[in-house]
């Protein structure tokens, strides 16, 4: 047994060796790259983060659809609970309410001044334009109102 090569098995090439080496050094790079990233913990504390923020930012849609949807439906109990006659006199007095208060809010135009009037009907474009969130929360107040109230008389 000698250490000469046999037959095909010849020894690699300069070239060859050269090759392996450039080929090792490419792995090796890699695997560097591989461990500084692992090592790297400001950037996974930071990937960490925004996967959190992520998460809760989808809980927060779902909670916040979620309370849309039980706030419909307890409005919807509270008037198909509410007796006719009840919603009857409410219908009556909102309607005194709107008309007292169209009433009074002409007689307060008259005695505005301008810059005040101007004042008021920007917020009046801002609450038209805001219209949905505004009678979500009106219709949630009176809800919360009249639990409180129907607590209150057991």
């Amino acid at each position: 047994m000698t250490d000469q090569p046999q037959g095909d098995e010849s020894a690699p090439t300069p070239e060859e060796l050269r090759e392996q080496v450039e080929h090792t050094r490419e792995e090796l790079g890699q695997t560097v790259e591989a461990l500084a990233a692992k090592a790297d913990v400001k950037a996974q504390a930071k990937e960490r983060v925004a996967e959190i923020k992520e998460r809760a930012a989808e809980k927060t849609t779902h909670v916040a659809g979620q309370l849309r949807e039980k706030a419909g439906q307890a409005a919807q109990l509270v008037k198909d609970k509410t007796p006719d006659p009840v919603l009857d006199k409410a219908a009556h007095a909102a309607a005194q309410v709107r008309d007292t208060a169209t009433r009074a809010g002409h007689l307060a135009a008259e005695k505005t001044p301008d810059p005040v009037r101007e004042k008021a009907a920007t917020a009046a474009t801002v609450a038209r334009a805001n219209r949905t969130p505004l009678i979500a929360a009106a219709a949630a107040l009176v809800v919360f109102l009249l639990l409180r109230r129907s607590r209150r008389h057991r």
